[in-house]
């Protein structure tokens, strides 16, 4: 049977941000636990039967949310000093990042960044 797979992973990490130009109580400053899922998809297994190993993905994730935790997103990350910091923008930071650090055979699927339980964006990669 042909197909693809896919397989994610989950990180977290804390920050504040302050929604520029937003009509509302966001537009100060406050912060969330966010929680990241990254999804990747290919359609080979390697030798071992995996598609990619979950530790790597963890990893490399990981490595992006260091980037943003216990910070100030609009000051302390050159990107949202010109992108507003929303949860949309987020997710699409943390892609950029994780593509290119994808081996061959897999490219990412989308990424979802929650700033609360039940609020979630996604960024999904055009083909």
């Amino acid at each position: 049977m042909k197909g693809r797979y896919e397989v994610s992973v989950e990180g977290h990490f804390s920050s504040a941000h302050a929604l520029r130009g937003y009509a509302g109580k966001c537009e100060r400053l406050h912060g969330h636990n966010w929680r990241v899922r990254v999804a990747v998809t290919g359609e080979r297994l390697d030798g071992t039967g995996l598609l990619l190993d979950f530790a790597h993905l963890k990893q490399l994730l990981a490595r992006v949310l260091a980037e943003l935790d216990h910070c100030h997103l609009n000051e302390d990350v050159a990107h949202f000093r010109r992108h507003n910091p929303s949860t949309e923008e987020i997710a699409r930071y943390v892609a950029e990042r994780v593509a290119p650090e994808l081996p061959e055979g897999c490219r990412l699927a989308w990424v979802a960044v929650a700033e609360t339980p039940g609020a979630e964006a996604r960024f999904i990669p055009a083909d």
